[in-house]
């Protein structure tokens, strides 16, 4: 894959940054972590170079420095809220993020509690976290937030929150998702520790939208594609403008909230340090953009990909049409059209040759393969080692793993486990194949390939199994789907 981001530039570029930033305080500074804090495959699509865990590293380069204060809101404890993409309750997902950061070697202070209104979830939580040894600190819901500035930032108001005690210069604040109370923390404690003497600072690291890009950059729009079910819209931030007579770029929320944070500001220091929403970010990734046209192109597909994850997610019962339609226009704002998406067309070629669902895959050399649906093989399955095997050199014809073996694990599922589907899907046909490494030299030098399937196009003519959606995006495959089910049924395992 051609990169056209410079991530190197970018881990030394926004560590420094960081630094520059705790330094104009009073050597505190609470540094609000939107989006994903590892693992940002989005970052990584649109941004080719961009490596997943980045966010990661570079706070690694200041773990001297740091420590992790974790946000959770009581509304999200108590109503068992999940996250979509790993399938676990924002509680539980507080514990994952503790284990991560602190097998990473970082200082995990605390896990925050946000909005309580005496919730016995949040307190069951609390006493869970005090067995494990993870310190917790509760934020009361403050009536009328964040408007009346007056009684928020007073002793009625923050002043009510606990104080998170915090032991290094940069407290990085995150939290399962959004809507868990991250600014507030933030705000809290610069009431709280103005009235200790610290004059701490606040700043927010976002990485979409990229404030010094055009608005219609189609990262910025691949932006509001991926966050078009919550409606946010790129906008030229009107503040920066006026201080500054340049065009930035910022997202409609931060905007729309500037004034009432302004307020706070002047309330806490008599002064805000801040002329725009712009000023308080510290997000240096338009500045390693090393071939934009790489970038604007790889930043189209996942357009692309998110106009066909809103279609299957109507099909579910579970998308949105005021969403797609955004979508929609976002498309034609980048002047793209799903059909720009090279793998789809060979797939639904190949289904309409052979009168059973489909899959295509474009190899790193720009080659498309397919596969089809057979009585031993779903297509998803059957594509998955036709890759491999062009990528390992095995010639077409050469079975990686023999119909023989295939057969009694059909049986089973049919005859033993009641499948009525006896197909195989990607992660029983990766164990065959696993196995079968052991006395085939093809095989294993297919397995060897595994790690180049990253990052690839893949699109399927019919809506994938769970188990199959899950081993693709444990692959790291970029898989799109026609918003349409295999079987005419009502139960369906997707």
């Amino acid at each position: 894959m051609n990169k056209g981001f410079d991530n190197q530039k970018y881990l030394t570029l926004q560590s420094e940054h960081i630094k520059e930033r705790i330094a104009k305080f009073d050597d505190k500074l609470y540094l609000e972590f939107g989006g994903k804090l590892f693992d940002d495959y989005h970052a990584s699509r649109v941004l080719p170079g961009f490596m997943p865990d980045s966010k990661m590293q570079m706070l690694l380069q200041l773990k001297e420095q740091a420590e992790i204060v974790i946000v959770i809101s009581s509304s999200a404890i108590a109503g068992g809220k999940v996250r979509g993409d790993l399938g676990i309750t924002y509680d539980q997902d507080v514990l994952r993020l503790v284990d991560i950061f602190q097998r990473l070697g970082l200082f995990v202070g605390s896990v925050a509690i946000t909005q309580y209104t005496g919730e016995a979830a949040a307190d069951k939580f609390r006493n869970k976290l005090s067995g494990l040894g993870i310190k917790s600190y509760i934020l009361r819901r403050i009536p009328d937030y964040p408007d009346d500035v007056e009684n928020i930032v007073s002793d009625e108001g923050y002043g009510r929150n606990d104080y998170i005690e915090t032991s290094h210069p940069l407290v990085v604040v995150t939290a399962p998702g959004p809507g868990s109370g991250k600014m507030a923390v933030c705000l809290s404690q610069l009431y709280l520790e103005h009235k200790r003497g610290i004059r701490a600072g606040y700043a927010k690291f976002e990485t979409f939208p990229i404030w010094n890009l055009p608005l219609k950059h189609p990262v910025n729009l691949a932006y509001e594609a991926a966050t078009a079910d919550l409606n946010d819209v790129n906008m030229i931030d009107p503040f920066h403008l006026e201080a500054y007579g340049n065009t930035t770029i910022n997202y409609n929320r931060d905007i729309e909230i500037f004034p009432v944070l302004r307020a706070m500001f002047e309330r806490i220091y008599q002064e805000c340090p801040y002329k725009s929403p712009t000023d308080m970010g510290v997000n240096m990734a338009g500045n390693c953009i090393s071939d934009d046209k790489i970038v604007r192109e790889a930043a189209c597909q996942e357009i692309i990909r998110r106009y066909y994850k809103e279609l299957c997610n109507i099909k579910k019962g579970a998308g949105s049409k005021d969403a797609l339609k955004k979508i929609e226009s976002l498309l034609s704002q980048a002047n793209i059209s799903p059909n720009d998406r090279k793998v789809v067309s060979p797939a639904l070629v190949r289904e309409e040759a052979t009168g059973h669902p489909a899959c295509s895959i474009e190899l790193p050399d720009g080659q498309i393969t397919t596969g089809k649906t057979t009585e031993l093989l779903v297509s998803s399955s059957a594509v998955i080692l036709n890759a491999l095997k062009m990528l390992a050199g095995i010639p077409d014809d050469v079975h990686l793993i023999s119909p023989e073996a295939l057969e009694p694990i059909t049986k089973l599922k049919s005859c033993y486990l009641d499948n009525r589907d006896a197909r195989l899907h990607c992660n029983e046909v990766l164990i065959a194949l696993s196995i079968a490494s052991a006395k085939s030299d093809d095989a294993r030098r297919a397995l060897e390939q595994l790690d180049k399937l990253k990052g690839l196009e893949m699109h399927s003519t019919v809506l994938l199994e769970n188990s199959d959606e899950d081993i693709l995006r444990r692959l790291h495959i970029n898989i799109t789907c026609e918003p349409r089910y295999e079987f005419n049924s009502n139960y369906h395992n997707s």
